[in-house]
Order: structure tokens, then sequence, then C-alpha cells
């Protein structure tokens, strides 16, 4: 299973030009700005009132549930969640992207050796979010934090966390990738998988982000070879500063501004590591039936 390129996305600022939530905040006439500010107070109010630490990545699923027990979000449950998946803002070549990655190496010599494209978005935003919008389609594994509903037919509301990722646990996504979680039977992240029998070699994923949150992946995907590219909004000087620094403090590979669309920077990057991956994965298979097809020789 040697021959899959994996290419990695981040889904918020990466994908789409804000946060997956402002449609939400929209919808029901919420001031994002104090929803925001609310949750960036709760790590110290809960220390001080409680004396409980909270993960600060996570601690916004909480404020959600609160805001649909108290009526702030009526009926917002997981159904609902995947119709603000229709009302993402994605930058300039999304979706189109995953096709160009993938017809990158769209012939026959990378085909003989079942050499393949896939696309994958682990996010710390919300699963059934970016379930409902337009890329889903094109990927073949969503991560993201889950919602467990609570209360009956009509009545039901987002209830309690079920599952969470922050920036740390991203990089369990990327071994759940690597081992072939989800794809092979059997197959649990925590499992002993040889090398050479794991789905996705990290040297062959390419993770995509917009900054310092996706450190550890970054981390994780250099470290054993694979590529890493960041983002920033078009005419964002801040953000191409951060973006900047990640690349001179060895974060990342590449950056580019967050337009996907064929002849830009980050299309063309993009499909050009793909075929520069496809290209050592090709070598490595030809070297391999070579050496099986060496004849035994006479001894002189």
């Amino acid at each position: 299973m040697a021959n899959i390129i994996a290419i990695i996305w981040d889904f918020d600022k990466t994908l789409i030009k804000g946060y997956m939530q402002d449609p939400i905040f929209k919808e029901y006439g919420v001031d994002a700005k104090v929803f925001w500010d609310e949750v960036n107070e709760l790590p110290e109010t809960y220390k001080i009132s409680q004396g409980v630490k909270v993960n600060p990545d996570t601690i916004y699923l909480n404020h959600f549930i609160n805001y649909a027990k108290r009526g702030k979000f009526p009926g917002l449950n997981n159904a609902k969640l995947r119709e603000f998946g229709k009302k993402q803002d994605f930058y300039p070549g999304v979706p189109e992207i995953f096709k160009e990655t993938k017809n990158a190496i769209n012939n026959s010599v990378y085909k003989e050796y079942d050499i393949r494209v896939e696309h994958y978005i682990v996010s710390t935003g919300m699963a059934e979010i970016i379930r409902g919008s337009k890329v889903a389609e094109y990927v073949d594994g969503i991560w993201g934090c889950e919602f467990i509903e609570t209360g009956e037919g009509d009545e039901k509301i987002i209830g309690e966390i079920g599952y969470t990722l922050d920036s740390t646990t991203k990089t369990r996504a990327l071994f759940e990738i690597n081992k072939g979680v989800g794809k092979q039977d059997g197959i649990d992240v925590n499992m002993r998988v040889p090398e050479e029998y794991r789905r996705v070699h990290f040297i062959n994923m390419v993770y995509v982000a917009d900054g310092p949150s996706d450190i550890p992946a970054f981390s994780i995907v250099n470290k054993n070879g694979g590529a890493t590219f960041a983002v920033y909004p078009a005419g964002n000087y801040h953000a191409m500063e951060q973006v900047e620094q990640l690349r001179k403090d060895g974060r990342i590979n590449m950056f580019a501004e967050a337009d996907y669309s064929s002849g830009k920077t980050a299309c063309m990057w993009l499909c050009s590591k793909t075929k520069e991956f496809a290209e050592r994965i090709r070598e490595e298979e030809r070297a391999k039936i070579a050496q099986l097809a060496k004849p035994p020789r006479h001894l002189i």
C-alpha cells in the first residue's frame, strides 16, 4: 500500500476564508466576536472558580452546547450543522484543486504501479459542517470534532461532546491515515504495524494548513520526509509574515496566497510536489522489479 500519496488539509482559513462557524452566528444573530471573547475567557474562569484545567482548543464546543441549551442556537443539531456546510465560503480553486492534483499524475507511467492521490481533512472544527460542504465528495476521510445529540425528534439539539481534536491530537489523525485506520479492517491507531505494511507512508504525505496551531502536524510530516505547505489570505501582510516565520523556522517547506486556481502558486506547487512524489515511488518500484528480475549466474 506504499503507492498512495495523501494530501492532508486543515479547513478553517486553509480551504475557507474564515471560520466554519461564521454562518451559524449569522443565522442566529449572534455576535461572533462576543462569542469568541467569552470562549477565550473560559480557561481562566474555570481555573479560578473551580481549580480545573480545560483545553483552550476545544472548550468552544462546550460553549456551543451551552448556547444551544439556553436557546441562543435553537434547534442546532447535527443535521443543521450539515446544512451550514453548504454555506461555507471557499477560497478560489476549491474544490478544483482536489481534481488538479489527481490529474497531475493521471498517466500510464504512474497507473502501472497503482500510484494514486487521496485527500483528507483534519480539523479542530466541526466534522458535520465539513461533511455537509461541497468538498466532502472529493475527500477520502474527515477528522473533526463531533457532537452527541440530546432530546427527542424535532427537539434534538447538540448536548454532549462525542469526539475532539486539537492542535496536538491532529497528529493522531496523521498516524491513523498512516496506518490505514478505517480503510483496512482490524487496524487500530495503537496497533504495532510494521512500516512496510502501513497504508500511507509519511514520506508520501503533503500537509496543508494556515498557521502556528498546526506546528505539531507540520513537525511530524517534516520529520518523516513528507512535505508541508502554508497559505495566507491575499493582501494580509500580518498573515504573510506569520507563515514566512514558519518557513524561516523550518516548520514548512513553502507558502503562498490562498488561491488554488490553476496557474497560481499554490496549485502549481501542490501539483509539482505530487508529481515529484509519484516519480520517486515509480523509481522505487522499478528498482524492486529490476532486483527481482536478475537471473542466477554460474559461478566462475
